[in-house]
């Protein structure tokens, strides 16, 4: 019975919602700081970069994405934690809407570097580099505040109800000090 959960197990850790286009790398791969630089060399390059949205402005045909650029991890998440580079500008034909396109989202985009566009950040005019998205993947938001994020466990561990947690030992522990400690 144990290799089949084993096999079971396995089976649903392979299954993954990501997109291909953005779970797959393209062969060469621009870094913003190239394309920052030289746009035009690298017009209709394929590039798959992400980041945190800052703005999403809707016009009648198009809309249009302001997205703080981070490096990606290797399975296409941005790296809040590293520093940003700079900014970036998505036109995507669909209508994108503000509220599921929030401020401050994770976001990873897989499409084609078609130039540059000319935003105006505060009082300050850029000139920011602009993919025609071909995929959008926004990354579920993770609350820690919830009790309940996933994950799998039984019973209640190797030590014994009594162990953990020490923090609620009033209230879950009838004695008044736990029948073992481990440190």
């Amino acid at each position: 019975m144990h290799p089949y959960l084993l096999l079971v197990f396995l089976l649903l850790t392979a299954c993954s919602n990501i997109p291909t286009a953005i779970k797959d790398a393209p062969m060469y791969d621009i870094s913003y700081s190239q394309a920052n630089q030289a746009t035009g060399s690298y017009k209709n390059a394929p590039v798959r970069w992400g980041g945190v949205i800052v703005d999403v402005e809707n016009e009648q045909n198009y809309s249009l994405l302001q997205v703080l650029y981070y490096p990606l991890t290797s399975y296409g998440k941005p790296q809040v934690n590293e520093a940003y580079v700079g900014r970036f500008a998505v036109k995507s034909v669909e209508f994108l809407d503000p509220a599921i396109y929030a401020k401050n989202t994770l976001i990873t985009i897989a499409g084609t570097l078609a130039g540059d566009i000319e935003r105006k950040i505060g009082n300050k005019t850029m000139r920011l580099p602009l993919i025609s998205a071909a995929t959008l993947y926004l990354w579920p938001s993770y609350d820690p505040g919830s009790y309940y994020q996933g994950g799998f466990g039984m019973g209640y561990g190797i030590y014994g109800p009594y162990a953990y947690p020490y923090y609620l030992r009033g209230y879950y522990q009838p004695y008044p000090f736990p029948p073992f400690r481990h440190w």
